[in-house]
């Protein structure tokens, strides 16, 4: 489970297995029992969230816009596309 970034307590990082049924680039954040899933494409949104508000929520997409470079450099790195 390669970790990305880590911003404010939060883990940014992707399940090594996601590369095999080929899901468009996404980013796993986890803070505690706060957990969210972070779409990157087509567009940045959120696919699904647990246990987090709304506004934490936005920040964390705030976080992944300013990161999606990297984010997406680290994506394709690890799944060899």
């Amino acid at each position: 489970m390669p970790v990305v970034l880590r911003h404010e307590g939060y883990r940014f990082f992707f399940f090594s297995t996601e590369g095999e049924s080929r899901e468009p680039i996404h980013v796993h954040v986890r803070k505690a029992e706060r957990v969210a899933k972070i779409w990157l494409e087509p567009q940045i949104s959120v696919a699904d969230s647990y246990r987090l508000k709304s506004s934490e929520l936005r920040r964390l997409q705030d976080v992944v816009e300013a990161n999606q470079e990297l984010i997406r450099s680290k994506w394709h790195e690890h799944f060899g596309d």
